[in-house]
């Protein structure tokens, strides 16, 4: 399957193979606990072609300590460091990872808010490119000239922490958290300030967006899934959250595959919001009930 979100090894491989020169593969691996682990992990092996996007540098903005361990990057800059690697108007961006898109999905939300729509996900990434048979080096791909992508108008919206905290009370508003269940109830946290998570807010976490193998589920299940998530609310009343607004974009990316648009990215996030004095916090499970 290859569409305007998601490729298959398959047909990446085809476009590398028949027109290099129009598609960048980016390489998004990362750990959360170790940060340099996707940089040691890209010069080991990686795909043809592909450079390095690091989310501590490239794909997050500079923190102050209260705006969450990831914070959105300005978007300006981060358009001309695109166009720095060569990134055209008309060149096909292509998220890797080995996470099952957890870390591709925020270029792709990341691209897509800069106003570049050709950008997708290798569904299953890095495994399913494997599995495939396809060759992987250590070799570093040659600099490109510079591109010209620009910023332009967003296609994706977002939100911020007064527009969170604002909305708490809306009955028009439905937070939905991308983290595992266990960081959402509050039974587990080593990454942030507190345990728990925004008031009001419901449970999808990631790999409820996945099959087994690591790719995304068809659009037909995630549509009948997500449904029965949003209830009597609309896709456009949603606001992705998660630890520091990385598996949000996740979440995101599966409502466009299911063909439910509109939701905006609380890019700040836990992280953000459990940082503030006097944060209002819940635990357990979510109680909204479906």
């Amino acid at each position: 399957m290859s569409s305007s979100l998601l490729i298959t090894a398959q047909a990446l491989q085809a476009r590398m193979s028949s027109a290099p020169s129009s598609v960048l593969v980016c390489d998004c691996r990362f750990d959360l606990v170790d940060p340099d682990l996707g940089q040691r992990a890209y010069e080991v092996s990686h795909l043809p072609g592909a450079v390095y996007l690091d989310l501590g540098r490239v794909l997050s903005g500079e923190k102050n300590g209260r705006n969450g361990r990831h914070p959105l990057p300005d978007a300006k800059v981060f358009a001309q460091y695109l166009a720095s690697l060569g990134v055209n108007d008309d060149t096909l961006l292509v998220g890797v990872d080995a996470h099952g898109g957890l870390y591709a999905s925020r270029l792709w939300w990341l691209a897509r808010w800069v106003g570049h729509a050709k950008v997708v996900v290798l569904d299953g990434g890095m495994p399913a490119w494997q599995k495939a048979g396809f060759t992987l080096t250590a070799a570093q791909p040659a600099a490109r000239a510079q591109g010209n992508l620009k910023q332009s108008t967003s296609l994706v919206s977002s939100v911020d922490l007064s527009n969170v905290q604002a909305g708490l009370s809306r009955a028009d508003r439905l937070i939905v958290d991308a983290r595992p269940g266990d960081r959402f109830q509050g039974q587990n946290e080593t990454l942030d300030a507190l345990a728990g998570h925004i008031p009001g807010a419901a449970s999808r976490p990631v790999k409820e967006n996945l099959n087994e193998d690591g790719t995304f589920k068809a659009s037909e299940a995630l549509r009948g899934e997500l449904t029965r998530l949003l209830g009597q609310h609309s896709a456009k009343d949603l606001v992705a959250s998660c630890g520091s607004g990385v598996s949000a974009c996740h979440l995101l990316l599966a409502m466009e595959i299911a063909g439910l648009s509109g939701g905006a990215l609380y890019g700040g996030s836990w992280s953000e919001w459990s940082s503030q004095p006097n944060a209002p916090v819940e635990t357990g499970p979510s109680k909204i009930v479906r």
